[in-house]
């Protein structure tokens, strides 16, 4: 299954300039999502970081694919219409840059959830090379 950036706006409550995924490739609800984030020179992080070489943020990197595991999460009916917190980062590594012309393609299998807490193995490729992995951990909450 696909979604697209109006359809990931319903699932997630990410908007500009947080909205860090532009599409989803395939999910299955409570256990898997791939996703694209079309990297662009226009992204306004770039203005500070870095103006003189442009790289896109670990943090940002790791938030985009949270976002893909929150598709994850909240595509599960029964939470539909909750939050995915983050909880966490374990064992993040970056291993290349990101920069504007790249297709950050993350994906986030959601390796065990207890209750509201769900854990996920992520990562983040750019042409098949990996540029970060990470164990994300989230909390799902009703919206307050």
């Amino acid at each position: 299954m696909e979604l697209n950036s109006n359809q990931i706006a319903e699932i997630l409550p990410h908007r500009f300039p947080f909205a860090l995924v532009d599409r989803i490739t395939d999910y299955a609800p409570g256990e898997w999502a791939k996703g694209i984030k079309c990297v662009s020179v226009n992204e306004p992080f770039f203005c500070g970081h870095f103006p003189q070489e442009h790289v896109m943020p670990g943090v940002l990197i790791l938030e985009a694919m949270a976002q893909v595991g929150g598709v994850a999460l909240l595509a599960l009916p029964e939470n539909r219409g909750k939050l995915a917190l983050f909880g966490g980062v374990k064992n993040a590594r970056f291993k290349r840059k990101v920069i504007p012309g790249d297709v950050l393609e993350m994906e986030c299998v959601l390796k065990a959830r207890r209750g509201p807490v769900g854990i996920g193995s992520c990562r983040a490729l750019v042409n098949g090379e990996e540029a970060c992995t990470a164990e994300l951990s989230f909390a799902v909450v009703d919206e307050a």
